[in-house]
C-alpha cells in the first residue's frame, strides 16, 4: 500500500530535477557570484570580441613600428651644423632653463613641448602592446630606459648629437602624460586588472606525504 501512497514516479518528481522542467534548460547556466562584474567587451570569449581585440593589437603593433622609425628618424640622424651648438648636459634642469630663458615663446615650446610629444606614444602603446607594463612606474622605467638608451648612441656615435639628461626627463614626463591620458583606459579594456601584490595570495604550501 506505501507504493500507492507515493503515487506514480515522473521524471520531474525527484529532487533537484525541478529545474529540468523550466523552459530553456536554466539549470545548466552557472549564475555569477553576488558583485561580479562582466568582464569588457574586448575580453570575451566570443568570435566578434576576439577579432576586434586582435585587430586593435594589430594597428597597436603598427603603431609601434611607426613610431620606432619615427623616432630613429628624429634623433639619430646625424647633424653636422650643429657641432658647434651643442654640449652633453648631465644636470637635470639645465637645458631646460635654457629653453625658458629663450627669447622666443615658439622655440621654447618646440623644445619642451618637441621632447614631450615625443613620448606619449609609449604611455599609450605599452600597456596595449606587453600587459606587464601597465602602472606609471613601470611605464616611467620603460620609457626612460628606451630613452636613456637612444641618447647614449646620440652621444657616442651620431654626429652633432649629444646625451642630455632633460631630454629623458621630458620624454618620459610625456609617455606618463600619455598613460594616464589614454594607455591607463585602453591597457584595461584588452587585458585583464592584474591583482596588487598586496592583494596576491601567498601559495598554499602542500602537505607532506
Amino acid at each position: 500500500m506505501r507504493g500507492a501512497e507515493r503515487g506514480p514516479k515522473t521524471p520531474n518528481s525527484r529532487p533537484g530535477r525541478e529545474a529540468d522542467a523550466k523552459p530553456g534548460r536554466e539549470a545548466d547556466v552557472v549564475p555569477r557570484a553576488p558583485g561580479a562584474r562582466r568582464p569588457p567587451l574586448l575580453q570575451r570569449h566570443a568570435l566578434g570580441p576576439a577579432l576586434a581585440r586582435a585587430a586593435v593589437l594589430a594597428v597597436a603593433l603598427v603603431c609601434m613600428v611607426g613610431f620606432a622609425v619615427a623616432l630613429a628618424r628624429v634623433t639619430l640622424v646625424p647633424s653636422p651644423s650643429s657641432d658647434a651648438l651643442i654640449h652633453t648636459n648631465l644636470r637635470p634642469g639645465a637645458s631646460i632653463r635654457a629653453y625658458l630663458d629663450q627669447p622666443l615663446l615658439r622655440d621654447t615650446v618646440k623644445q619642451i613641448g618637441g621632447n614631450i610629444l615625443l613620448g606619449v606614444p609609449f604611455g599609450v602603446l605599452l600597456p596595449v602592446l606587453f600587459p606587464r607594463a601597465r602602472g606609471l612606474v613601470r611605464v616611467a622605467l620603460l620609457t626612460a630606459l628606451v630613452m636613456v638608451l637612444v641618447e647614449t648612441a646620440q652621444g657616442l656615435i651620431v654626429e652633432g648629437r649629444a646625451f642630455d639628461v632633460d631630454d629623458v626627463i621630458l620624454n618620459t614626463t610625456g609617455a606618463l602624460l600619455g598613460y594616464l591620458l589614454l594607455g591607463r583606459r585602453l591597457g584595461r579594456a584588452l587585458h585583464p586588472r592584474r591583482p596588487h601584490w598586496y592583494h596576491r595570495r601567498p601559495p598554499t604550501p602542500k602537505a607532506p606525504r
